[in-house]
């Protein structure tokens, strides 16, 4: 181990060891872990832990068992990544890892938690909705963890202090805490980065070429799409493309890379930026279903008029991200959909970063009004109860796991399982080891250079249990180069666009409204994806819309709208509203 790796090494685990006599023999601020594999639920040398006596690193080695996922593509075992080693090296505690493989997550995750006798002691990314989680605490299956919080774990106890917020909304109407939660802090408000997933790019370097100005409005969109078609030899010949060019590629129905905002502006200007549920809330505290607006429905026909027009891929309604991306990378796009696009095109961070590159995001564009509607949720900056952790009833020791997961909540830690680690013996690293203004440990970006920041953070990260607060840049970690240049992109094109009062709240809640929205939701959802789809691809007259409208009836619409209605009455403005 190089001097450097030694230094850093005893920083974390004095660190470790002054949060855990200062939180009554909790966890402290560390690095990371690693285990064998086996996937063994049991754990005598681990229930032998004194949880009184807890502290970091242990005298003796402990095992644990966890359950975890990993990225198709990326290492397998856990404890093959350095952010697994670290935290085994600073705790003494040793994880036996089941792995399944991330694509395969949803399908395999309800078996495991169905089988109690062999399920591991901790599941971490647990990723389990609502509905999940109320679930697997009624049967027994993971325990309530809010006594281990306040007696185990200062790092997450900090987070809550600075922002109460987050422990409201982990918590059920019984005052339990059933999972350890992922916070992402990036913005906050109109500003926050989850205001907008599917954010619209589109080819400049095409618009130069071919004499195009920057459209503004879905005539002028129309017309720009059209000229990208018309043109397309030109194009080829001009960059060298191989393949036919595609006006405009999405995914329907596929969150981040669809293309429902551009509906925005029809109509009274909702869109639809909630694709689960298909909710917002108008000025007058209503809930309302945006496929039974005007807005939706003209969004609708005109994106049929585009297709039918030969402007929108054929392969929207079937592609695969794989697939979106081949074709993307490929350089056969005239305008695209993701979260940034540098994961779906051929660009390099430093020409994004100068404002310099063939790609660039493209502003609402008017059609009866001008407005995005940002995402439900999306004000309390990024939050997901379910995604961090659940401890299961299998746990020998739930304090000394409890303590080992806190590990996660500690500012220098939580940055690399969001986003990789620093020091490794390989190509590219996440992080540098740098000092923030007072001499202290700082993590600092690394450039990404051409690299995809979704590939390359998901061979090094690992997911779950984490906070990343607004406080942290600057003195724990710097803010992502692909965040930044996302939160100027908001702040200078979209938030001026956001004429939306309210958003619906990240809310827990209770069982039984839970269990009804899920079920409702499970017709109500599948039939306004399959009429939108339908409607872009074969028309969509009076005689679709006033079946769908009376689908949505016999589907309970007003009900699943009332339950909604009802969190939203319970709720003040300061949960519902930016300003």
């Amino acid at each position: 181990m190089s001097k450097m790796r030694k230094i850093l090494a005893l920083i974390l685990v004095l660190s470790m060891t002054a949060a855990l006599l200062a939180g009554c023999g909790g966890s402290g601020s560390g690095a990371a872990s690693t285990g064998s594999g086996s996937g063994s639920a049991s754990s005598t040398a681990a229930a032998s832990v004194d949880p009184d006596s807890l502290k970091f690193p242990l005298a003796e080695k402990a095992e644990i068992s966890g359950l975890t996922r990993y990225a198709a593509g990326t290492e397998s075992e856990p404890n093959n990544r350095t952010i697994y080693k670290r935290l085994e090296e600073a705790t003494n505690v040793h994880v036996n890892w089941r792995t399944i493989q991330g694509d395969q997550w949803a399908d395999k995750i309800a078996l495991e938690m169905a089988n109690i006798k062999t399920l591991p002691e901790f599941v971490s990314p647990a990723g389990l909705s609502d509905t999940d989680i109320l679930k697997y605490a009624k049967q027994g299956v993971i325990i309530p963890l809010e006594d281990y919080i306040d007696k185990y774990m200062p790092n997450l106890q900090k987070v809550f202090e600075q922002a109460p917020e987050y422990r409201a909304m982990c918590t059920d109407e019984n005052g339990h805490i059933w999972t350890l939660p992922w916070i992402e802090q990036l913005g906050y408000g109109k500003t926050a980065i989850q205001t907008i997933g599917n954010m619209p790019f589109i080819n400049v370097a095409w618009l130069d070429f071919l004499g195009l100005k920057m459209p503004t409005t879905v005539d002028e969109f129309e017309n720009v799409l059209i000229a990208f078609r018309d043109n397309a030899d030109k194009l080829k010949a001009e960059f060298k493309i191989d393949g036919d060019i595609i006006p405009m590629s999405c995914i329907i129905s596929g969150g981040n890379e669809d293309c429902t905002i551009l509906c925005n502006g029809f109509g009274e200007g909702f869109g639809d930026p909630d694709p689960g549920r298909h909710i917002v809330i108008n000025d007058n505290k209503q809930v309302v279903c945006t496929a039974t607006t005007e807005g939706w429905r003209k969004g609708v026909e005109w994106l049929h008029k585009l297709y039918t027009e030969n402007l929108i891929d054929p392969d929207a309604f079937t592609q695969e991200w794989s697939t979106y991306v081949a074709k993307g990378k490929s350089g056969r796009y005239g305008v695209c959909f993701s979260w940034d696009v540098a994961n779906i095109v051929e660009i390099s961070m430093a020409d994004i970063i100068a404002n310099t590159g063939a790609w660039k995001p493209m502003p609402m564009l008017k059609a009866d009004v001008l407005n995005l509607t940002p995402q439900n949720g999306s004000f309390t900056s990024g939050f997901d109860r379910g995604r961090g952790a659940v401890v299961t009833a299998n746990a020998k020791n739930p304090a000394l796991i409890c303590a080992w997961l806190d590990q996660m909540y500690a500012p220098l830690q939580s940055p690399q399982n969001n986003w990789g680690t620093y020091g490794e013996d390989d190509e590219f690293d996440i992080f540098v080891m740098d000092k923030n203004d007072k001499g202290e440990p700082m993590l600092k970006h690394a450039p990404l250079g051409s690299a995809s920041p979704v590939e390359v953070r998901e061979a090094e990260m690992v997911d779950g249990p984490l906070a990343v607060l607004d406080s942290y840049y600057g003195v724990y970690v710097t803010c992502p180069d692909d965040a930044q240049y996302r939160l100027n992109w908001i702040k200078d094109i979209y938030t001026p666009d956001m004429h939306t009062k309210y958003v619906f709240p990240n809310v827990f809640m209770n069982a039984d409204d839970t269990k009804t929205l899920s079920n409702l939701n499970a017709d109500i959802d599948k039939c306004i994806k399959t009429a939108r789809a339908d409607g872009i691809m074969n028309g969509f007259g009076d005689a679709e819309w006033n079946k769908l409208q009376s689908d949505l009836q016999a589907y309970k619409l007003a009900d699943y709208l009332a339950i909604f209605q009802k969190y939203v009455d319970a709720s003040d403005d300061s949960a519902l509203s930016a300003d």
